[in-house]
């Protein structure tokens, strides 16, 4: 099975689990409600999907780890998936901050954070994740793509899934280009999370938006000028 097909199926598997992970993360520890995270609307984080491409590359180069110990060299080999897995999450972004003026996270209260969007607790996290990635999923991704290799009609449904993509990525990226419009106009970056508890609190229901958590109900760029404001009103606070 080409390389091409496997690393489409590991992305939309990536995708989906990431997002999984990442709703039941913001439920439960960080924002305390159910949020659909990323700026798409469907059940795919990319970076996700990308990270789950990079562990399954980095897990075939563990016998090119120069290490005699056994244990050394799966330690070596999760904290180069780790700092990969950080780099990714770095290029990701700082491209989204300087192209699109839009902070997707946010780890400036993070000790030893870089310019808040990396940061050592969180890689530290990504090590982890490799190493549970290695011993629990590693083995299920190979017989999965075993199987895939067998049931190659299955690969509709990977197309199906990118189709979808395809609609909400662009549904998404209007929005996007929007927000990019006007923070470029106040020459800030908009942080997307707050942003849309902006949204959220705008609503007449006052029950935040879990799909089109995005849509408002008022003009965007009234609740861009009020996000801006409170922005401004904290900025001269501190």
């Amino acid at each position: 099975m080409g390389y091409f097909l496997i690393l489409t199926f590991l992305f939309a598997v990536g995708g989906m689990t990431g997002w999984g992970i990442e709703v039941i993360y913001r439920r439960f520890v960080s924002q305390k409600h159910w949020v659909n995270p990323g700026f798409l609307t469907g059940p795919c984080l990319p970076l996700y999907g990308f990270s789950l491409c990079i562990l399954y590359l980095l897990a075939g180069l563990e016998s090119r780890i120069p290490a005699a110990d056994i244990r050394i060299q799966k330690l070596l080999l999760f904290l180069l998936m780790g700092a990969a897995i950080t780099a990714l999450e770095y290029a990701v972004g700082r491209i989204m901050i300087e192209t699109q003026h839009i902070r997707l996270w946010d780890y400036s209260t993070c000790l030893g954070n870089i310019q808040g969007i990396i940061c050592p607790r969180y890689s530290f996290y990504w090590m982890i994740l490799s190493a549970m990635y290695y011993f629990f999923v590693h083995p299920h991704i190979l017989a999965a793509l075993e199987w895939l290799s067998r049931n190659l009609a299955f690969s509709f449904c990977i197309g199906f899934f990118y189709g979808i993509l395809v609609i909400d990525f662009a549904y998404s990226i209007r929005i996007m280009r929007r927000i990019r419009m006007f923070a470029r106009e106040k020459q800030i970056v908009v942080r997307l999370e707050a942003l849309r508890e902006e949204i959220n609190f705008n609503l007449q229901k006052r029950r935040p938006r879990f799909l089109l958590s995005l849509k408002t109900e008022r003009p965007l760029a009234e609740i861009l000028e009020q996000y801006h404001e409170k922005l401004r009103n904290r900025t001269e606070k501190h």
